[in-house]
């Protein structure tokens, strides 16, 4: 945990300034100039370790033998950086947290960085490369497109209007449901949904249900509010997007329908030095988590240098 501007406010997007605002962190390896960013999903934090296996480790894309990594908790939040418990219930914008962001990666002595960011992370990393384009070497996106789309407004609208009507935790559960749904596929779930777990209730239910149950335990509503708030804020024009010149790996997965996989690519053909790969799972948007498949393989090589396969 760090405390950041000390002596000269964070100026939000909203107009309103911040001092000394907490940010909680993860780090591995030994510090350097040069670090990997991982930038986490909306109900994620930084410790990478917990909740992404398949990439931290050595002889893993993020690898602490070899890199310096570090994950910050989103400004908004509920995992130890500042969020509205702290700091109201003001509007923050994914371009405040790459500015947080960045505030941390000086205090650390960063100079230059890599990102890899997936779903909300995803998000984020574009708008690290329009706040900090001097930071980034290049950036491997995964499973996001480049600003929300309609559908997505619309899933987080209507999870955030559960939230207003049941204020409490009951709408949050709610919230979690209709966001499950939109994070698997109809074929995940006809195929993992099969067996019931109380009688007479479809076994989806009750796995939407102990979502439900699990993120209340772990997670405040005003966060998910705030944050959702952002991700659908994040509305960059062509003209922004063409002036990424960092070299960017978007992946998209087959079967994911938060995200579709067309939506993905042509939000790479807008950027001028993006690759496009696609992941082959039928576990929607969340196989970037439980069926990581070729993944790692993919993105280790991008982050090392290597050019990607298109």
């Amino acid at each position: 945990m760090v405390t950041l501007f000390h002596t000269s406010p964070l100026l939000l997007d909203c107009g309103r300034p911040l001092s000394d605002v907490r940010v909680a962190y993860h780090s591995y390896g030994e510090a350097r100039e040069e670090a990997t960013l991982v930038l986490h999903a909306l109900t994620g934090d930084s410790a990478v370790h917990e909740w992404w296996p398949d990439f931290l480790g050595e002889g893993r894309p993020l690898d602490p033998t070899r890199d310096y990594i570090v994950c910050a908790n989103v400004l908004g939040g509920c995992a130890g950086t500042d969020g509205p418990a702290a700091l109201g219930d003001i509007p923050i914008s994914l371009r405040d947290m790459a500015r947080v962001g960045r505030a941390l990666l000086e205090h650390l002595g960063v100079r230059r960085v890599q990102i890899i960011g997936a779903s909300m992370g995803g998000l984020l990393a574009y708008a690290w490369l329009l706040e900090c384009p001097d930071l980034v070497m290049r950036a491997a996106v995964i499973g996001a497109p480049v600003r929300h789309s309609p559908w997505a407004v619309g899933l987080n609208s209507a999870a955030r209007a559960a939230i207003r009507a049941a204020p409490g935790g009951e709408g949050l559960k709610v919230a979690r449901q209709i966001a499950m749904l939109s994070y698997r596929s109809p074929q995940s779930l006809a195929a993992t949904q099969t067996v019931q777990r109380r009688p007479g209730v479809h076994a989806v239910t009750s796995y939407l249900e102990y979502q439900g149950e699990k993120l209340l335990a772990r997670f405040c509503e005003r966060s998910y509010v705030t944050l959702t708030g952002a991700m659908d804020g994040f509305q960059p024009n062509d003209a922004e997007l063409a002036s990424i010149r960092t070299p960017v790996l978007a992946i998209g997965i087959s079967s994911d329908v938060l995200y579709p996989a067309a939506e993905v690519r042509a939000g790479a053909a807008a950027l001028p030095n993006a690759t496009y790969w696609e992941l082959d799972s039928i576990h929607g948007h969340d196989a970037f988590l439980m069926d990581a498949g070729e993944l790692p393989g993919r993105v280790g090589a991008f982050l090392r240098g290597a050019a990607a396969e298109s």
